[in-house]
């Protein structure tokens, strides 16, 4: 992963490579593997070329997005499931989840479609920049705090507007078999637009049910290496469970407390408070 410039609050996931090494891939060999890949890759390429429609404003473009992120989870070797309660179509909602990978653009896109809050430099990615324009990806410098007002106040209005917006509020990404506190800056502007929010649990597993590292983009680990990772493994289960609506109330910080709550009932997962400065009081911008 790209590095970015730190400051006091810059969430910071302990995660690392040894977080996919702990979680080896069982595979018959080298020869299946490298055609798997292969050809997962070469369909994912394929299917990017469609990329340009998903920014045409068409009757039924949020059904077009869903199964657009649908295909490309199949191009990966990814399949979606999902439970808990109903998926709530409601206009302007925040959706919010935990952090693991790239891959959960898609993984959220399949089930809830709508803009994202994602890392800037997104949009300079290879293949998936052109996904992410095309989403109306807003974007977001973490180590910038002067931007982040800009941001929240984006998302509002976004959300006034009606539309259904993304955003991962742990900042960074985890392995998936740890995870980060929810930071509270980004549910402002659920309150500052009085819209409800969405929680969604999002775990990645191996075909056994054994949570997976395998989408994990952490550390030193690059986009290629990544992709390469995923589409060798034989199948991959992204599973969201919908949690309870949330609506906005006063306090962001409360939103983002009953949120984490919500995302984490009846999870074994250990959690890893971040907070570098747990004595001083937390900005906006935190």
């Amino acid at each position: 992963m790209a590095p970015e410039y730190a400051h006091a609050w810059l969430p910071k996931a302990t995660c690392d490579d040894s977080c996919m090494r702990a979680n080896p891939i069982d595979e018959p060999g080298r020869l299946t593997r490298t055609v798997r890949t292969t050809t997962r890759i070469a369909m994912a390429i394929t299917l990017l070329t469609l990329a340009p429609l998903l920014g045409i404003p068409l009757p039924g473009r949020v059904r077009w997005q869903r199964g657009y992120c649908r295909l490309m989870l199949r191009c990966l070797g990814v399949r979606i499931s999902v439970s808990g309660g109903p998926i709530r179509d409601i206009r302007g909602s925040l959706v919010v989840a935990g952090h693991v990978s790239w891959v959960d653009v898609f993984a959220i896109g399949a089930v809830l479609p709508g803009s994202f809050v994602a890392r800037a430099d997104l949009i300079d990615w290879p293949g998936l920049g052109v996904i992410a324009r095309m989403m109306r990806v807003i974007p977001i410098e973490r180590g910038n705090l002067r931007t982040l007002p800009r941001v929240v106040g984006t998302v509002a209005s976004r959300l006034e507007a009606g539309q259904t917006v993304v955003a991962f509020p742990e900042g960074t990404t985890w392995c998936g078999r740890a995870y980060g506190s929810f930071r509270p800056a980004m549910f402002q502007a659920a309150i500052d637009a009085q819209r409800p929010v969405q929680p969604l649990r999002l775990t990645y597993h191996h075909l056994n049910g054994e949570l997976s590292t395998v989408p994990a983009y952490v550390g030193e680990d690059t986009l290629m290496a990544s992709i390469r990772r995923l589409t060798a493994t034989r199948m991959t289960v992204a599973h969201i469970q919908v949690a309870g609506l949330q609506l906005p109330g006063e306090s962001r910080r409360d939103l983002a407390a009953r949120c984490e709550a919500a995302v984490r009932a009846g999870d074994r997962i250990p959690q890893i408070h971040s907070h570098q400065h747990p004595e001083r009081p937390e900005p906006i911008a935190a």
